[in-house]
């Protein structure tokens, strides 16, 4: 089998979960080269090869941190050069997905993008994807070139598979468009304690039924009581309830996790754009004709106020 190349997200060498499940579907279509970009190598070296990673290719430079996307996608053209893959993954974030772009341009390749499976075909890996707001699925294949693949967060379990992850360091040389665009500040988000959106393993939604900012407690305390992340719909963003960066939907982030609860959310197209792929929907609406209820595995028809209040005690309770 060939090598597959995946692009590590990493928090200052803490190595994220859509990473680990790249490398856990990297190893149905070959054998996976992990490319760490940034300091932390050695570190995250360990967490790489216990999912899977045979070797780790690293390069640390200032012009990682100190500029935009450029630069990774410099090392990464240079990594596809010199390892020729089978496919290169790259998780489907923002920036991941600016990565992948820039970088099947540059190797004249064709790419997918938010596919949600994997697998080994006779003529190249073959992509699942979720489209037209998650209402068909498709199968498709890079037909030239390397592929170059994003994959959507939560669209595989991570499974450890023990491998060497050897690390060897990859020389970079940087093009000139790499120092074209310079980060001259951050302001790092305050953290709510909560998963991040896109990543979380169960998502808690409220929407216009929440009926204001100072509600949105409610769809908090059960979402802390599940562990879950906090999503909002459109009207509630829009009205200013909650922050957009919270927002789920075809304008707003999407989302894959096994369980999505939405509170008073009447399930528009826009909204179901962004989470129809959950593996377990529940919804309460107090509306029994909410298109939402066509979507979900388990519907409740009633006031949010009263039911998402038990519910949470519920899951408390018996969490003891």
């Amino acid at each position: 089998m060939g090598e597959v190349l995946v692009y590590v997200d990493h928090v200052d060498g803490a190595v994220r979960k859509p990473t680990l499940e790249l490398l856990t579907l990297a190893r149905r279509i070959g054998e996976p080269v992990a490319v760490f970009l940034g300091s932390g190598a050695e570190g995250a070296a360990a967490t790489l090869a216990e999912y899977g990673a045979v070797k780790v290719l690293a390069a640390d430079a200032p012009e990682f941190a100190e500029y935009l996307v450029v630069p990774k996608v410099d090392a990464l053209e240079q990594a596809a050069k010199a390892v020729e893959p089978v496919a290169v993954l790259v998780p489907s974030s923002a920036e991941g997905k600016e990565i992948a772009a820039r970088l099947a341009v540059r190797l004249g390749s064709g790419i997918i993008t938010d596919a949600v499976d994997l697998e080994a075909g006779a003529e190249g890996p073959v992509a699942t994807q979720s489209v037209f707001a998650a209402a068909f699925t498709t199968k498709s294949r890079v037909s030239h070139g390397t592929p170059v693949i994003t994959v959507k967060p939560n669209s595989a379990a991570p499974e450890a598979a023990p491998a060497a992850g050897t690390v060897e360091q990859l020389s970079v040389s940087f093009s000139e468009a790499a120092t074209g665009t310079k980060v001259v500040s951050r302001s790092p988000r305050e953290s709510t304690g909560r998963p991040e959106l896109t990543e979380a393993a169960i998502v808690v939604s409220g929407g216009r039924g929440v009926n204001g900012a100072e509600n949105f407690s409610i769809i908090e305390n059960l979402a802390d009581s599940l562990g879950a992340a906090v999503g909002a719909s459109r009207a509630a963003v829009d009205a200013g309830w909650y922050p957009h960066t919270n927002q789920v939907g075809q304008t707003g982030k999407s989302v894959s996790p096994q369980l999505y609860v939405a509170a008073g959310i009447s399930g528009a197209i826009q909204h179901r754009a962004g989470m129809q792929t959950s593996k377990t929907i529940v919804a309460v609406n107090k509306d029994p004709e909410a298109p939402i209820f066509d979507l979900v595995d388990y519907g409740v028809v009633g006031d949010l106020f009263e039911v998402v209040p038990a519910l949470t005690e519920e899951i408390k309770a018996r969490k003891g």
